[in-house]
């Protein structure tokens, strides 16, 4: 079908993607909180004539909508959590909280689920017109960024039922997102002792932050022996108090432990519970624990992969205003020079003329083209439930442009641009290109089938699970 087709649907709704995003950005609710997010996203759906399920896999902020009937069946994902503490004024170029300790979506999810929703109904479109054949699902995926709400979708059989999955993500460039990414898991550890005056009878305290401490000290010497691909981060969520004079009896420590494969993750926690059992033996205390949650390392579909940069570099880029170009410059003012990361010996050379081609462009204010699609391995280090997905069906997604060259991730500067005319550009485009991949899925079965070959091939081990039936999410 002729594409304008798609891109014209996506214009015409734009006051609704965009106007959805903003509502979604100014509600910034943490993840598996999300009921006003959810009820707005469910609202859309339902003047748009999708059929809508609620309460998907027993989580409150869980939903999908979907138009059609038969095969192929094309599922867009989307992500709509904020994060803690990064509340801030919308278009300005200096850190201004609209609430002190306030939440703000520093990682774009606002965009990445208006734009997801976008493509949809565009799809529906062209499905009510005749002019596409089949099934489109948008789901509604809660909590990515605390608690891997995909993660449970997974667990509970959601995606299996779908031909493709596609989705995107804010970010500051045009580029397909390649590779694999670390696999994860969340774990709570609550030591428990006895409380004491710390000076008169501390023999008679058994200090569980002492037990925490010492877990800590024990997984340092660990990281000598982890693999190249493995890490581990802790935060405490309890010390135990704030009186120096108490022998603290409580203390809770949260471990994200990483993994290249969910196997990996999985070995390498359990050293980790193995440290902390071995500092309660020496500190006299009780330790508990349990999993918070947990991602897959992502299967790369180099077949998808090449259909989303095909119809990226086929849908209309935005333009950008002087006045945009000058908001991105200000905003680029205020964070140090990004220094992309590097790749190893043994990679492909053609990553390296990439690497260097973002570097140069790493300077522009706004990367305003796209980057040539070079289908390789690539390891990221962080996760996401999005690999949970490409374990089920076929996926694929991809980053557009929608804030200046070089944002740190996870930042007021994110929150700034989220309602912009620049972030703005960058979910409509989004939402074209993830309509047209759709399309394309559509009308070519044996596009289609090729994408299954490949995935037969890559998902042969078949699915391993990283969180257990007992697990269940966690609010905030």
């Amino acid at each position: 079908m002729d594409k304008n087709y798609l891109y014209q649907a996506v214009e015409e709704k734009a006051p609704v993607i965009t106007g959805l995003s903003d509502k979604i950005w100014e509600y910034a609710e943490l993840s598996m909180m999300e009921a006003k997010s959810a009820a707005e996203y469910i609202a859309v759906l339902k003047a748009e004539g999708f059929r809508v399920q609620e309460n998907l896999c027993g989580i409150s902020t869980a939903f999908s909508g979907s138009f059609g009937c038969g095969k192929p069946v094309i599922g867009f994902l989307g992500e709509f959590d904020a994060l803690s503490g990064l509340s801030q004024a919308a278009g300005v170029s200096q850190p201004q909280p609209l609430t002190e300790g306030g939440c703000g979506h520093g990682c774009g999810h606002n965009l990445l689920g208006a734009g997801a929703l976008g493509a949809a109904i565009a799809v529906k479109k062209a499905i009510e017109a005749g002019h596409l054949h089949g099934t489109v699902v948008f789901y509604g995926c809660p909590g990515e960024e605390g608690c891997a709400g995909k993660t449970f979708m997974a667990r509970d059989g959601m995606f299996r039922d779908l031909d493709a999955a596609l989705t995107w993500h804010p970010g500051d460039t045009n580029e397909i997102t390649i590779g694999s990414n670390a696999a994860s898991i969340q774990m709570e550890y609550r030591f428990s002792g006895n409380a004491a005056h710390a000076a008169d009878d501390p023999w008679n305290g058994r200090s569980a932050l002492d037990a925490a401490e010492l877990m800590n000290v024990g997984v340092q010497f660990l990281r000598e022996h982890m693999r190249p691909k493995e890490s581990v981060h802790y935060s405490f969520s309890d010390a135990g108090g704030i009186s120096p004079n108490v022998v603290q009896p409580t203390a809770t420590l949260i471990y994200m432990i990483r993994g290249e494969t969910v196997r990996t993750a999985k070995a390498l926690a359990r050293r980790v519970d193995d440290i902390a059992k071995g500092a309660a033996l020496m500190t006299g205390t009780a330790v508990t624990s349990h999993q918070i949650d947990g991602t897959a390392n992502t299967l790369s579909n180099s077949i998808l992969e090449q259909l989303l940069h095909d119809n990226l570099t086929t849908a209309p880029l935005p333009e950008y205003t002087q006045e945009e170009i000058l908001f991105a410059r200000r905003m680029k003012a205020t964070f140090a020079s990004s220094s992309l990361p590097g790749l190893l010996s043994n990679e492909d050379p053609r990553l390296r003329k990439l690497v260097i081609q973002k570097t140069e462009h790493g300077r522009k204010a706004i990367n305003d083209f796209v980057f040539p699609y070079v289908p390789s391995y690539k390891f990221s280090p962080g996760s996401t439930d999005v690999g949970d997905v490409s374990w089920l069906t076929p996926t694929a997604q991809f980053t557009a442009v929608t804030w200046p060259s070089g944002c740190p991730g996870h930042s007021w500067q994110i929150v700034s641009c989220g309602k912009t005319a620049l972030a703005h550009k960058g979910t409509l485009l989004a939402a074209k290109v993830l309509a047209g991949a759709a399309a394309d899925l559509m009308e070519n079965p044996s596009l289609l089938a090729q994408v299954r070959d490949e995935f037969e091939i890559t998902a042969a081990d078949g699915y391993d699970c990283p969180i257990g039936p007992e697990v269940v999410p966690v609010i905030g």
